[in-house]
């Protein structure tokens, strides 16, 4: 039996070889890098500094030699770059951090670093996180002199999701194992879909967001993506716990081992179909998917549920009252003073906010912050802010209801495939793309999508599943299981 390439293995079998020393840690920085520098014209990387990721990888294999290395010694891994990091310039895809280089790392990047992960460098985003194309970036990509979207590997015409796109990207097309990723409205979800990668959402306040630059901040939460659901769940292990001291949304809960019950057996589960994930809106290709992969669930032991999930279509303006609210509010602090871009040409404090502002944020940013600001104002934060909390309170208790009829959730995460470059021009159009992940986002459960099959064009189709609070372990179980069954994530590769 032959050994696959290194861009072959997946996160944890590449990680096994690391520790059995089939492979060093240099070999595997090395191989990855390789294949960055030979697939640029993806556009995914906005930073790599070979030196920093090869010291990175020495240290790794002398750990792995004293027989003291961490559970992922050696594993390259890519953040996106909305994670603050010491070693590499962190800009949020946006003109208003270019060159900013964070004092700290932040806690998600440190974590994964104390696991043995070697750092290959920093992936474009749509700017501060806001849109869902990879479009949106305002940062020359690796190899390129000017702003370029990130391209899907599957068809380098279409899109791969966003906002984190190029994590997807980077994962799909084998120039890392596994990436970070965050998702505010489906970011993870949606572009490991489009991509046919997994990807995994945890409850909120399960991974620290302490130096993951904010867009929302009742919404955002950082999570794992990589090809499998085994490879997600060795990386959330690592990712997950308490960081209360430094980051106030963080739960107090102690780490996990999320793959404790990978092969558990699914007889009996329970998984909600709701009625309004498959109604007109939803393409045939993509349904005729998802349809099979809940077909294959059946197999496997479990038992399909009708639910309703009555405020679905609430969710989209809900969510666009909110997440804007914040947003403005999180993209105030980057005005000129203390960091980041300032103006050049100014008279007075006023002159100099303006003009900072109006040259360093980019349209869809831009945009968000006027919503979100309006709907803030005095005489309309009654009418739409607090009315949008209520409703996002009555979206939460529609899943609790669903819950106690089943166990998980399932669905499609988007209801087309990946559209083609530039074909997004309306941005509410965009928004309506997004209605089945924000639902749980709203609720703040886990969600998880993966490989469902192919649809229009050849284009990868993701599968959602949707946990109860703390159920990271059985959606990862159920992922899990249906990966064996099948082989989206493995028979084809783009």
């Amino acid at each position: 039996m032959t050994t696959p390439a290194l861009h072959d293995m997946g996160a944890a079998r590449l990680a096994a070889a690391l520790r059995s020393k089939q492979v060093s840690a240099v070999e595997a920085a090395q191989h990855f890098l390789a294949r960055a520098r030979a697939q640029q014209a993806l556009g995914a990387f906005l930073a790599i500094d070979e030196d920093v990721t090869l010291a990175q990888a020495r240290a790794q294999d002398a750990q792995l030699a004293a027989g003291s290395a961490a559970p992922l010694a050696g594993l390259p891994i890519a953040h996106k770059d909305i994670f603050v990091t010491r070693d590499f310039p962190t800009t949020a895809a946006s003109r208003m951090l270019a060159g900013y280089r964070s004092p700290f790392d932040a806690t998600v990047v440190s974590r994964l670093a104390a696991a043995g992960c070697v750092t290959l460098g920093k992936l474009s985003c749509d700017e501060f996180a806001m849109g869902g194309a990879n479009e949106n970036s305002a940062i020359a990509p690796v190899g390129f002199d000017a702003p370029q979207p990130v391209r899907n590997p599957w068809n380098p015409q279409h899109v791969p999701g966003g906002s984190s796109g190029a994590s997807a990207v980077a994962v799909a097309a084998g120039l890392a194992p596994a990436a970070t990723g965050t998702d505010t409205g489906g970011s993870i979800r949606q572009p490991a879909s489009f991509c046919g990668v997994t990807g995994i959402k945890p409850t909120y306040g399960r991974a620290s967001r302490y130096g993951m630059i904010a867009f929302a901040s009742s919404l955002d939460q950082a999570g794992p993506m990589a090809r499998s659901a085994e490879d997600c769940a060795l990386l959330l292990s690592s990712m997950c716990g308490p960081d209360v001291e430094r980051d106030s949304t963080s739960l107090d809960m102690p780490a996990e081992d999320f793959g404790r019950s990978l092969n558990d057996s699914l007889d009996g589960l329970r998984i909600g179909v709701p009625a309004e994930f498959f109604g007109d809106g939803l393409h045939a290709d993509v349904r005729a998917a998802v349809d099979a992969a809940l077909k294959e669930y059946e197999k496997l032991g479990a038992r399909l549920v009708p639910i309703a999930l009555p405020r679905t279509e609430l969710a989209v303006p809900v969510y666009y009252i909110l997440a804007p609210a914040e947003a403005s509010s999180n993209l105030s602090r980057f005005d000129g003073v203390k960091f980041g871009h300032r103006a050049k040409d100014y008279t007075d404090l006023q002159g100099m906010y303006k003009k900072t502002r109006a040259e360093g944020f980019g349209d869809e940013v831009k945009r968000r912050i006027m919503i979100g600001t309006y709907v803030l104002s005095e005489g309309y934060y009654d009418a739409y802010y607090l009315q949008a909390q209520k409703i996002r309170r009555m979206i939460a208790d529609d899943f609790q209801a669903a819950f106690a009829q089943c166990d998980l959730i399932a669905g499609p995460v988007a209801p087309t495939v990946a559209p083609p470059i530039g074909a997004q021009t309306d941005p509410v159009a965009n928004y309506l793309a997004d209605i089945y992940t924000l639902p749980a986002s709203l609720a703040g459960l886990p969600g998880l999508s993966l490989p469902a099959g192919f649809g229009a064009g050849g284009m990868p189709v993701g599968l959602q599943l949707i946990g109860n609070y703390f159920a990271e372990a059985r959606l990862l179980n159920a992922a899990h299981r249906l990966q064996q069954a099948t082989d989206f994530h493995l028979r084809r590769h783009p």
